[in-house]
Formats: structure tokens, sequence, C-alpha cells
């Protein structure tokens, strides 16, 4: 559902952001440092995240995505 503003659900961002390659089985090079996804995203208390697994260290950790993902996400529709 969409918010007064026009901005996407959290679900609905979820979906979206996948459709930029922040999906399971995907790499992705974020902060500096190349990590495997091993989840879809979802939303968290800061926003939306993704359980990654680093490249360099092999550490699995909850990720979260800068505001500018989900930001590009809610502009990228508004526009459409």
């Amino acid at each position: 559902m969409k918010s007064s503003q026009g901005s996407l659900s959290n679900p609905e961002v979820c979906e979206r952001i996948k459709q930029f390659g922040f999906a399971t089985s995907q790499k992705i090079r974020i902060y500096g440092e190349e990590f495997e996804v091993l989840s879809d995203p979802f939303p968290s208390a800061e926003g939306i995240a993704l359980n990654v697994r680093s490249q360099k260290t092999a550490e699995i950790r909850v990720l979260q995505l800068p505001t500018t993902i989900t930001q590009r996400v809610n502009d990228r529709t508004r526009a459409a």
C-alpha cells in the first residue's frame, strides 16, 4: 500500500530492491567491501537490510542498505 506521499510500503520497497540486484545469491559491492547476498531484502528498525557474507572475512552479518537505495526505488516509482 502506498502512503499519502506516494512512497511504497516496506514489502514493496524490498521487492523493488531485489530488481536492483540485491537478492539471494547475488554478489554486491557496497561500503567499499564485497558481499555475497544470503537473503532477500527485509524491513528492519533502521530501514531495509540484507543478510550477507563478507568476501574478505567470511563473516555473516546483517547489512543495512543506504537510504539512497530506498529513495531511488521510491523516486522511480513516482516518475513512472
